[in-house]
């Protein structure tokens, strides 16, 4: 395997936009170099759920998988990244002329959240008939760069459920806006965090070479 990583994430910062209601993120040094004599230490706050993140389905369901227990394979590989901009929705009809390639990870490029330090109005979302596709074809994760695969009001997170039904987890918030559809190795490992509901991850492809 040959190319250039590129970095695919949201940058972490004060003022990137959270989920509404949500625990906004913060970072300060919290101790100088200048007072400890020794190092700058740094303090962080931030919901689970904040930048280019990932879904466990502890999330959404009491009796899921919690971050600590996911496969990390499964956060590893060749993706395929499919360009479906100006859908207000995504589901197997909109899916199921593309060629996957044999990827076990499909990348959806929506185009719908161009400001990651505004919540979006409206995004595209997932329809629930995609986690069925996605079973048929081996995909074990499907990527987006939207806040959720679900609206934000939704209260039964039907197209999560759909999802993990279908064994397919769930990878959210990241940046494909210079990104050409195609194949492309993907890294986005989320933190062994001990009972988590999600955790945000350093997300990174380079161009797949067979």
């Amino acid at each position: 395997m040959t190319g250039k990583w590129i970095d695919i994430s949201q940058p972490l910062h004060n003022g990137i936009a959270e989920w509404p209601g949500d625990t906004p993120f913060s970072y300060e040094v919290k101790f100088l170099k200048a007072d400890t004599g020794s190092a700058n230490i740094g303090m962080m706050a931030t919901s689970t759920h904040t930048g280019t993140h990932i879904d466990a389905p502890f999330h959404y369901d009491d009796e899921g998988l919690k971050v600590d227990e996911l496969p990390i394979d499964i956060y590893i590989g060749k993706a395929r990244i499919i360009d479906v901009t100006g859908l207000d929705s995504v589901g197997r009809s909109d899916l199921e002329l593309h060629d996957f390639g044999g990827a076990e990870r499909i990348l959806l490029k929506t185009g719908s959240r161009p400001n990651p330090d505004v919540f979006p109005e409206t995004y595209t979302v997932m329809r629930t008939d995609i986690g069925p596709l996605l079973k048929e074809r081996g995909v074990k994760l499907l990527g987006i760069d939207a806040p959720s695969v679900d609206p934000e009001p939704s209260k039964t997170l039907d197209a999560h459920h759909s999802l993990n039904d279908n064994g397919v987890f769930i990878l959210e918030n990241i940046v494909l806006d210079s990104i050409e559809p195609g194949d492309y190795e993907l890294i986005a490992l989320p933190l062994p965090i001990k009972g988590g509901d999600g955790s945000p991850v350093r997300a990174v492809v380079r161009k797949w070479e067979a």
